[in-house]
């Protein structure tokens, strides 16, 4: 199957890239990307490991540098494509971003911020998931046997 440019599995495989560069670095593979007007504005994974920092997340790296980038806290045109179904401090992050739009890879069953609820998102923040989920679990998944 060809991907298309600009569609959301166009997207998502750039934040696999991310995910994979933190795969080799042994920290959790999730990758997250900030996307304006169809322009990757910023690109990030887990960090936690590296700067010791609990909340380094890939989604949390990525807000930072997004903002950097447009020069404002908010995000209101922008859309994240991240790997993993963001956690609870992730998702209460977004909220003040006031993200468009965030496209999930795999579920997080254990820790995902809609096993809680998803008020905690930006009310005008449309959330689509399940988009590459086969690859991204596949990655997590073999993240973490190796670790067993």
């Amino acid at each position: 199957m060809e991907i298309q440019p600009f569609s959301d599995e166009y997207f998502m495989k750039q934040a696999l890239e991310e995910a994979q560069k933190a795969f080799e670095q042994d920290e959790v593979p999730v990758g997250a990307i900030v996307v304006c007007s169809n322009q990757i504005i910023a690109r990030a994974h887990n960090f936690t490991e590296r700067l010791n920092d609990v909340t380094a997340h890939a989604e949390m790296q990525a807000f930072t540098s997004a903002a950097d980038y447009l020069g404002g806290k908010y995000l209101k045109d922008c859309i994240l494509y991240v790997t993993l179904e963001p956690c609870v401090m992730c998702a209460g992050a977004s909220y003040w971003t006031q993200l468009q739009k965030i496209v999930i890879g795999a579920s997080d069953e254990k820790r995902g911020f809609r096993r809680l609820t998803e008020n905690i998102l930006h009310p005008k923040t449309e959330i689509i998931k399940g988009v590459m989920q086969e690859e991204c679990s596949v990655l997590l998944k073999t993240f973490f046997a190796r670790k067993r």
